[in-house]
């Protein structure tokens, strides 16, 4: 792009989705200051400020694709340090609905790797970008603005620092309810939907041949007859990154109670790897009681100069691996609808906010269709929502042998397609007729 339309501003986090919505403001902004409360390492290690990077995180092959075309060269840059890289039909070992799923290629590239290494991996580009600031061990306690418009933030040290544009990246405990309070806003409604999950994770050495056949495992519980899952990825520094979990307390709380999830499993995979390998480091536990979406799309007042993004406005159950996609998608929104306006205005934020409502809107379906499978699930129940589970296991199960049906089933997984995708006249027949073939298959696993 050339001279930059707009003069400052202020992301308030440098995590995921922080890092990417600096990199959407860079070209359009004079000055980008980012601003974290955490001292950030220059290492790929989990921060305070982070609870859940220790933890297994999948960045979704729109999101992967999304931050290649933002930071050229990065998913080769991340494979060179050690992330692994593969088709996740034919090398992801996939266990649901009884069966083992068969490999079948699909065309896409998975990038696998820890959080912390993604995180600096940005970190690093980001910093580099000649118009942005990174700023640590500051936090932004408050919002400066009058007339309807956001002017700024005021840091924990008193500072006040001007902008024309804050972006609120900080997560799930966003302050933008208070913030908005006090300017005279209403505070946007609130969908929250207790899902009771828990995991623990724990690093293990790795080498080839660690697994009989593919480069990653995930074992994905039938719901609502069970309720664990377990998942098993390759990332840097040779080692395997083994989370497990579960919804209703159905996660372990101590070591022994990790071994025997990982036992307790109806695929062996995961089982063998806490044979062979050696564990490095303790087991990482970490709680998600509730799914929480911000519903700033419905509200008819907003003011100028601010925008929340990432968790910030929804946070999503985790296991479904969702958050880092979501938030990269709505940063290069952000981006896409700055070009082109002279003003940073409350059309600004209005238009944005409805852009990342649309982001959301298949994610948090999934997500929430697949949480309320069980009966323990509190929160708005989505009309129609037993159809659309009882659709959804089908799918699965026809996907489970059928090429075509996996393939698009995977592309929409992923948000590459749209869920159109999985109800045209051809995939419904295909679901509804291949799934009883599907259903007798042998399960190699038992």
């Amino acid at each position: 792009m050339g001279t930059p339309s707009h003069q400052s501003a202020v992301v308030i986090g440098a995590g995921i989705a922080g890092l990417a919505a600096a990199r959407a403001l860079a070209p359009r902004f004079a000055r980008v200051l980012v601003l974290d409360r955490d001292g950030l390492p220059d290492t790929a290690t989990p921060r305070k400020g982070v609870p859940q990077s220790g933890h297994g995180h999948v960045l979704l092959v729109a999101g992967q694709q999304a931050l290649e075309e933002q930071f050229p060269g990065l998913m080769a840059e991340l494979v060179a340090d050690g992330a692994s890289e593969f088709d996740p039909g034919l090398d992801l070992t996939f266990h649901r609905f009884g069966a083992t799923w068969e490999r079948i290629p699909i065309g896409l590239r998975l990038v696998t790797f820890s959080r912390p290494l993604l995180e600096l991996a940005l970190r690093r580009r980001v910093a580099r970008l000649p118009t942005v600031e990174i700023r640590d061990g500051v936090a932004a306690s408050d919002l400066v603005g009058a007339d309807g418009k956001v002017t700024g933030v005021v840091l924990d040290t008193g500072e006040t620092v001007g902008a024309d544009l804050v972006v609120d990246c900080s997560g799930r405990g966003s302050r933008s309810d208070r913030w908005l309070g006090a300017l005279g806003f209403d505070a946007p409604t609130v969908t929250e939907v207790k899902v009771g999950v828990g995991y623990a994770t724990r690093f293990f050495t790795r080498k080839p041949g660690d697994l009989a056949a593919g480069q990653a495992v995930f074992v994905v519980p039938s719901a609502p007859e069970e309720s664990r899952v377990g998942l098993a990825l390759p990332v840097e520094g040779d080692r395997w990154l083994v989370t497990v979990g579960g919804w209703h307390g159905a996660y372990p709380k101590d070591e022994a109670g990790f071994d025997e999830h990982i036992r307790s499993l109806p695929h062996p995979d995961i089982a063998g790897l806490l044979e062979r390998c050696a564990p490095l480091g303790d087991i990482a536990y970490h709680g998600f009681p509730s799914s929480r979406r911000r519903h700033f799309e419905d509200l008819t007042s907003v003011p100028a100069g601010y925008v929340a993004l990432g968790d910030a406005i929804c946070s999503f159950n985790p296991i479904y691996g969702q958050g880092m996609t979501c938030a990269t998608l709505e940063a290069v929104a952000l981006g896409e609808l700055l070009d082109g306006r002279a003003e940073v205005d409350a059309e600004l934020t209005t238009a944005f906010y409805q852009r990342a409502a649309a982001v959301i809107s298949t994610p948090w379906q999934f997500a929430v269709g697949g949480d309320f499978a069980y009966p323990q699930t509190q929160g708005p129940r989505p009309k129609g929502i037993g159809l659309l589970n009882w659709y959804s296991r089908r799918i699965q199960i026809a996907a489970q042998t059928d090429p075509e049906v996996r393939r698009t089933f995977t592309a929409v997984q992923h948000l590459i397609e749209g869920p159109e995708a999985l109800r045209t006249p051809k995939m419904v027949w295909k679901v509804l007729f291949g799934a009883r073939r599907a259903t007798a298959a042998p399960d190699p696993a038992r």
